[in-house]
């Protein structure tokens, strides 16, 4: 049994809404990724999804600048105490996702009842842009605010905060897999259906750039202090985004005009706690079970979403895992982290709603542009190649896969159709 997806809701640097973000990611305009400053004037870059925050990218951090009537407004009822910044960033951007689906989660409501309406949303940041400054004022000054609860640091808060204002009262979960949380979010969901537990799901993620997820992969030496490059020899490192992207599933009925969920593969190789396993094998073994449960022959793939972060370790491994699945018969591929920045746990979500963008085209418009893998052409000769798409690159895709694959090893592969 296959899923039905509904047209996906999504906010990122890149844009708010599909069209915006697809005329971003095909022309290759990456304007979105800009200069960040922490509070002691630390800069890096990254995606601030800025048309949902009013403010410049200098305050950004700054939880003493004003907030904008209308930012306040969109973060809805987001969880008591939270500061105005930290639930305008994280609830807003979820609300600006969700509304655009909000016809399609009414119709469901209404059809099942809010009872069978599940919701299932993956975020890896938990809180943070709450806790940080909750931990600063501790370490100057011994104590925490009054106000502030350690359940802020949580992963259900998102979760538990779209059920409400989506009004599904199914079962909620959250899924916290590292940067394929949202991915993961999607395969919580149609399990669900397929499970006969909802006969629809809210699905997907959001995860904002947050001081403590830049200075954690600073830390790990893995940003980048110029454009992400991933696959190429001069490759420099991750550069961070922010986003929220949500579908509503259900079952399908294998009505024409649609686009359905096919399969899914998942895989825990837990060869380290940050790095990836180097010869690719467990994120080969998530594409061939979602190949396999899709009843998909590798050759049948038209397009592919990579995860493609820009670092070392994950190109080399990546590239092998697409050698292994697919040999010399390469699909389309491509990046779309040089535009949107890697938005952590909304990834898995947001980047398939490209895939589900481009099929969605292709069905209607026939041979259309896909992504542009925006980089400088200069592949590293050390790892396999792969047929990136190039600039104005047109496409007729009928199936399409998206890869996540996180720390810790967590390996998720999506692959969606269209159907005639």
């Amino acid at each position: 049994m296959s899923i039905r997806l509904s047209a996906p809701g999504l906010v990122c640097c890149a844009g708010r809404g599909g069209e915006a973000a697809w005329l971003a990611l095909t022309q290759g305009d990456c304007s979105g990724i800009r200069p960040v400053a922490l509070h002691d004037n630390t800069r890096f870059l990254a995606g601030l999804a800025a048309d949902m925050t009013g403010r410049g990218d200098g305050d950004r951090f700054l939880p003493d600048a004003p907030l904008p009537a209308a930012e306040e407004a969109a973060a809805g009822t987001a969880p008591a105490g939270w500061p105005a910044y930290a639930r305008a960033h994280l609830f807003g951007m979820a609300a600006a996702a969700l509304e655009q689906i909000q016809d399609e989660t009414a119709a469901a409501i209404a059809e099942f009842g809010a009872e069978r309406v599940g919701v299932c949303v993956g975020s890896c940041d938990n809180g943070s842009e709450a806790s940080t400054p909750a931990h600063r004022r501790y370490f100057e000054q011994g104590a925490f605010p009054p106000d502030y609860r350690v359940e802020w640091q949580g992963p259900a808060q998102a979760a538990e905060w779209v059920a409400q204002v989506a009004g599904a009262r199914g079962p909620c979960t959250a899924a916290a897999t590292a940067c394929a949380s949202s991915a993961s979010a999607l395969v919580q969901g149609a399990r669900l259906i397929k499970a006969g537990v909802c006969d629809a799901v809210i699905a997907g993620g959001v995860d904002l750039v947050s001081e403590m997820a830049l200075r954690g992969f600073d830390a790990l030496e893995l940003v980048s202090s110029r454009a992400s490059n991933p696959f190429s020899r001069n490759r420099s490192g991750v550069v961070l985004g922010e986003g929220a992207a949500f579908f509503v599933l259900s079952r399908s009925t294998g009505a024409a005009g649609g686009i359905d969920l096919l399969g899914w593969g998942e895989s825990a190789d837990a060869y380290h706690i940050t790095a990836p396993r180097p010869d690719g094998s467990g994120a080969a073994a998530a594409m061939r079970k979602a190949l396999a449960m899709a009843g998909v022959a590798p050759g049948a793939v038209d397009y592919v979403n990579l995860h493609g972060t820009g670092t070392v370790l994950n190109d080399s491994m990546e590239a092998a895992a697409m050698y292994a699945v697919f040999g010399g018969s390469m699909p389309l591929a491509s990046s779309t982290k040089p535009v949107t920045g890697h938005t952590l746990g909304a990834a898995g979500a947001l980047e398939l709603a490209f895939c589900w963008i481009a099929l969605d085209r292709a069905r209607r418009l026939g041979a259309c542009p896909l992504p542009v893998h925006l980089w400088d052409g200069e592949a590293d000769g050390g790892i396999p190649a792969m047929n990136l798409a190039a600039p104005g690159q047109t496409a007729n895709p009928r199936i399409g896969m998206s890869n996540s694959f996180a720390f810790g090893g967590c390996n998720v592969s999506l692959v969606i159709g269209r159907v005639s």
